[in-house]
């Protein structure tokens, strides 16, 4: 009789196992063999958009002109006229060397001078008269044009005993004192004209054909919150191969005591609005190893696509190849699509 039982038991506890297959069978529509539903996604129509471009660089500030002071000739220094830090004028004096030993040598010269322009005239009044050949005289006439060159050498040197400033500015610290003995390579002091500044950055090799001559970059430096502009002077005529950029050279506009040669400089350069941009939402790229790619509804099937882009905002991304007017980006859902899966568009969002 138990075992009548058991059997029966088994029967039972097998009646009920097909009976909630069945039922789940009923319940999940993809164990009987029906499709998944198709995903929906937002999306986005490319369209045309005006577009400009911001770009923010590292820069610094240079003096109109700068350079250090150095003596021409080597001497002992007789006078230094250098109040560090003060401003002069073109030709101002600053330094003399001793020049004792030039003035007697063109004294020297000065008198064989006046000899010897006394015995070309002897010799013209005897070249008259045949007293000497004209070779003679010339041999004379060559003599007298020798000292007086080397009376202009002479000179020459004296005036290179006077050391002055190049150009109108402001001098820098005194390196030197009175009665030191200079050379060349001896730096007195520095000077800088501060009445001009410019402002030098770099511009990354793909700006380099879109910035022009006169254009105006905006620019502030460290420790102030204020904005000054400045205008595109020169570039230089090629890239450079260190970093792949071109250095830019604009003049500062007005002028302001806080704006100083050395300074570093945040620019900032906007240029021409491009009105056939392509801007599509930043969240549709996709990045990839090598490159980037963007999910394209062609044919009601997904389609990734590779695309470049260049530059962005604060929501939107510009592409520059890869895409045209009219295309429907996806922008939702990206990880779960697959090449040439249906999907149906919830939302065209703007």
């Amino acid at each position: 009789m138990s075992t009548i039982l058991r059997v029966s038991a088994i029967i039972l506890s097998a009646s009920f196992i097909l009976s909630a297959c069945k039922n789940k069978q009923i319940e999940n529509p993809k164990a009987a063999g029906q499709k998944p539903p198709v995903p929906k996604v937002d999306a986005f129509v490319v369209k045309t958009d005006t577009f400009t471009d911001r770009l923010m660089v590292s820069g610094n500030l240079v003096a109109n002109e700068s350079t250090s002071i150095q003596p021409e000739i080597s001497g002992r220094l007789t006078m230094l006229n250098i109040r560090e830090g003060s401003f002069v004028s073109k030709g101002a004096l600053l330094g003399k060397i001793y020049d004792g030993d030039l003035r007697a040598q063109l004294k020297k010269l000065q008198v064989q001078l006046d000899v010897q322009q006394n015995t070309v005239k002897r010799y013209e009044e005897l070249l008259k008269i045949n007293g000497v050949s004209q070779q003679e005289y010339d041999l004379i006439v060559l003599q007298t044009n020798n000292i007086k060159a080397d009376i202009e050498v002479v000179k020459s040197n004296l005036t290179r005993t006077e050391i002055r400033a190049p150009f109108s500015g402001k001098l820098g610290l005194k390196m030197v004192s009175p009665g030191s003995y200079v050379s060349p390579q001896t730096v007195l002091t520095n000077i800088q004209q501060m009445d001009a500044v410019k402002l030098d950055f770099n511009l990354p090799e793909k700006y380099s054909s879109m910035v022009r001559l006169g254009q105006e970059v905006s620019f502030h430096t460290e420790g102030s919150d204020d904005t000054y502009l400045a205008k595109v002077i020169a570039t230089e005529p090629g890239i450079s191969e260190n970093n792949r950029s071109l250095l830019i050279r604009s003049r500062v506009i007005g002028s302001d005591k806080r704006v100083i040669p050395g300074k570093f400089a945040k620019v900032s350069i906007s240029f021409d609005p491009d009105p056939n941009a392509i801007m599509i939402p930043s969240q549709a790229i996709i990045p990839q190893a090598r490159g980037k790619k963007v999910a394209v509804l062609r044919n009601g099937e997904v389609s990734f696509e590779d695309v470049q882009t260049t530059a962005r905002d604060s929501s939107k991304v510009l592409v520059s190849k890869g895409l045209q007017v009219g295309d429907t980006v996806i922008t939702t859902g990206l990880m779960a699509l697959k090449p040439g899966a249906k999907v149906q568009i919830r939302k065209i969002i703007d």
